[in-house]
C-alpha cells in the first residue's frame, strides 16, 4: 500500500488519474495531448501508477491502451472509510454528483469500457477451467456459463437455482486456452429491451505461481449497465479469487454476484 500513497502523493500522477476516470482506456499519446505533458514525463509517472497497480495497460494491436484500476483505492476504502461514517459520505457524494449532473450541459457522454484487473494464486490452466466449466462458475458466479467454448459457438448464462433461466446468450469470439477468451453479452431474444451487444474478454498472464487476470468489458450500451457491472464485476471476480485460493467462495447472495442482468 506504500506505493499506491506514494503513486498518488503527486498531482500530476493524480490529473492522470482523472483523465482515465474521465475516459478510460487512453493512449499515451491521448493523454499527452490531453494534459500538454511531453510523452518522456507522461511514461514516467505512468510507470509509477503502474507499479502502484493504479493503472493497467491493455495491448490492441500496435496501441497500448490505459486504464485506471480502481482495486487499490478500493482497498483504501475498505480499511479506513467502510467502518466508519460511508452512508454520510455516500449521501454527501450523491448530493454532490446530482448537482454536477444538472450543471452539465453537454449531450449524454460516451460510454468507456470497464476494465478490472485481479492478482490470483493459482496456474493459468485452473483460471481457464474455472472460467468455462459451467458446475464452477455456478459457485463463484451464481451461474451456469453453458458452452463448447469455440469460436463462434454460443453460449448461456443459466441460473443456479434450480429454475434454469437464462439471463443472458451470447457467442464466443476468441478461444485460446489457456490465457485469452472473448465472449459477447447480449440480451435474450425475448427481452422487452434489445440492446446492442457488449463483449468481454479474459485475459489471464501467468507469472511463477500467479497468475494476472485483466477483464475487459467493451461497447457497453449505456451508462446504467456500466454502473451495474462496475459493482457486479468485483464480487464475481473476488469469488473467483478465493474459490481458486481457498477452495470456497465468499458468502455473498447470487443476484450480487452477476454484472450480467444489472
Amino acid at each position: 500500500m506504500d506505493a499506491v500513497f506514494k503513486a498518488l502523493a503527486d498531482p500530476t500522477r493524480r490529473l492522470l488519474l482523472d483523465r482515465l476516470r474521465e475516459h478510460n482506456g487512453r493512449t499515451l499519446s491521448e493523454l499527452c495531448d490531453r494534459l500538454g505533458m511531453a510523452r518522456q514525463s507522461a511514461t514516467q509517472h505512468l510507470d509509477v501508477l503502474g507499479r502502484a497497480n493504479l493503472v493497467t495497460v491493455v495491448r490492441r494491436g500496435r496501441e497500448r491502451l490505459h486504464y485506471l484500476n480502481p482495486v487499490p483505492i478500493q482497498e483504501i476504502e475498505e480499511r479506513w472509510i467502510a467502518g466508519f461514517d460511508k452512508p454520510r459520505l455516500h449521501l454527501l457524494s450523491a448530493i454532490k454528483n446530482q448537482a454536477e449532473e444538472y450543471a452539465m450541459t453537454d449531450a449524454t457522454p460516451s460510454v468507456p469500457d470497464y476494465v478490472y484487473v485481479t492478482y490470483i494464486r493459482a496456474s493459468a490452466e485452473q483460471v481457464w477451467h474455472a472460467l468455462t466449466d459451467a458446475d464452477l462458475t455456478a459457485r463463484f458466479w451464481g451461474h451456469h456459463n453453458v458452452s463448447d467454448w469455440q469460436p463462434g459457438s454460443p453460449w448461456e448464462h443459466r441460473r443456479a437455482d434450480g429454475s434454469g433461466a437464462v439471463d443472458v446468450v451470447g457467442k464466443v469470439l476468441e478461444a485460446e486456452p489457456p490465457t485469452r477468451l472473448a465472449i459477447t453479452f447480449e440480451d435474450r431474444p425475448d427481452a422487452e429491451m434489445q440492446r446492442e451487444p457488449s463483449v468481454v474478454t479474459f485475459l489471464v498472464e501467468p507469472h511463477q505461481d500467479i497468475v494476472r487476470l485483466t477483464v475487459t468489458h467493451e461497447k457497453l450500451p449505456d451508462l446504467e449497465m456500466l454502473g451495474g457491472i462496475s459493482q457486479g464485476w468485483p464480487a464475481v471476480l473476488a469469488n473467483l479469487k478465493s474459490l481458486l485460493e481457498t477452495g470456497d467462495v465468499l458468502p455473498q447472495a447470487p443476484w450480487e454476484m452477476s454484472p450480467a442482468h444489472r
